[in-house]
């Protein structure tokens, strides 16, 4: 039978550690394993230390299957790792010459001189099998102690990243007998994590012991990830789209989508199906919702559009929000983005107009309007709608949750004209 295999990620470098690098490499090794079957336990960040980097591996050998590494193999005084590991598995390095051509055949491309430092990379623990890289200058190196697979990478994650897909994964998975592992995730949106595993705590509590619920919170809403292994005799990828349409039975009107598709992805599908076009007057998120909206490709096809209207002589001239309007009840009010949404659907002449008014902060509230105090409208041929929602975050986290709020309008109105 199939046993779990587990791997632990280990990053080198003091960049990491002060923050001046942002560790993406760990997350992306982390969803490659997966996908593999390969669970990923723990992430240890180390400094350019040999002793914290022995004791660390030390560890990490002693608890997992595999064990990647990335950092610390470039050409520079501070790139330790590799000297490291020729102390830790006792042995010495040695030139492979293979590396070296690889090595020499990259500056030839570019026309440069190679330094004595770049051929120096080419010499590799005597005990490793090299690990080929056709993107750069540091060959990556395979060691096995006991029952463990240890992997040397560059932390460059195109060099790394490379490497994975071309050689580490295969040999890993020729290597181990690996159980299949499924991940289903679901999107939703509008309901906060503590009510959402309240509504659906029965149907939770009665999954099969092969699948795990991981719950995902994000500004809006939650990610539901369904992970299944495999067992003998088990069509799993039924299993979990069984449990899937049962979720769905439970939460409906919450859920937007279903894989690593975005709100404004899950919106741009639903205008192209129903062949509507789109367009946004912003004030206070000063086009933060047009920007989401068009950073989807395709978005061409249903958004035209959009006008940042941030002050009341924009509102009038360009929108044709009466002067009334705003003397009477201001900027931030319903009545503004209602006259907004309709404004900016008539002057780009869409199907729907969206608008946004509020007051983002730190400063700019009263109390009758204090800072997060924010009005969003809808309008189409039928209807206009306006919600006023209220965030007493900072300016920046105050237009991000406001353009999440925009987009969920966006998608239930979207979803009652379906049901009309």
């Amino acid at each position: 039978m199939k046993r779990e295999i587990s791997a632990e990620i280990m990053t080198i470098g003091d960049e990491l550690l002060y923050g001046q690098v942002v560790d993406t490499n760990s997350a992306w090794l982390g969803q490659e394993l997966g996908k593999t079957g390969i669970r990923v336990k723990q992430i240890t960040s180390i400094s350019d230390n040999p002793d914290a980097i022995c004791e660390a591996l030390t560890q990490a050998i002693s608890r997992a299957d595999v064990v990647l590494i990335t950092g610390g193999l470039g050409p520079t005084k501070d790139d330790l790792t590799k000297h490291t590991l020729t102390r830790y598995f006792n042995t010495e390095l040695q030139l492979h010459q293979p590396s070296l051509d690889d090595v020499e055949a990259i500056f030839k491309r570019f026309n440069r001189p190679m330094l004595e430092v770049n051929r120096q990379q080419a010499f590799l623990p005597a005990s490793c099998t090299p690990v080929r890289n056709t993107l750069g200058t540091a060959p990556g190196m395979l060691f096995q102690e006991q029952d463990t697979v240890i992997v040397s990478m560059p932390g460059v994650p195109f060099e790394m990243k490379q490497m994975v897909t071309a050689t580490v994964l295969p040999y890993l998975q020729q290597r181990f007998q690996l159980p299949q592992i499924i991940h289903k995730v679901v999107q939703t949106i509008g309901i906060g994590e503590s009510f959402l595993a309240e509504r659906i705590a029965e149907w939770e509590d009665n999954l099969p012991a092969n699948l795990k619920l991981a719950y995902l919170p994000y500004l809006a809403g939650v990610r539901l990830r369904l992970t299944g292994i495999s067992q003998e005799g088990l069509d799993l990828e039924s299993q979990l789209q069984e449990q899937v349409d049962q979720l769905t039975a439970l939460i409906p009107h919450n859920i937007f989508a279903y894989g690593e598709v975005t709100l404004e992805e899950a919106i741009g599908q639903l205008l192209k199906e129903r062949n509507l076009t789109i367009s946004m007057a912003e004030s206070c998120t000063g086009g933060l919702v047009a920007h989401k909206l068009t950073s989807v490709p395709g978005s061409s096809a249903y958004f035209m559009g959009s006008v940042v209207a941030y002050s009341n002589e924009v509102k009038k001239a360009q929108l044709g929000v009466p002067p009334e309007i705003l003397e009477q009840h201001g900027a931030v009010s319903e009545e503004t983005v209602k006259a907004m949404a309709q404004g900016v659907r008539q002057l780009l002449k869409t199907d729907i107009g969206v608008s946004t008014s509020g007051i983002a902060g730190p400063d700019g509230g009263s109390p009758e309007k204090p800072v997060g105090t924010i009005w969003i409208a809808y309008a189409d041929a039928r209807q206009t709608i306006a919600r006023q929602i209220n965030y007493n975050k900072t300016r920046l986290l105050n237009m991000e949750y406001t353009a999440l709020q925009v987009m969920e309008l966006i998608r239930q109105s979207l979803r009652v004209r379906v049901e009309e």
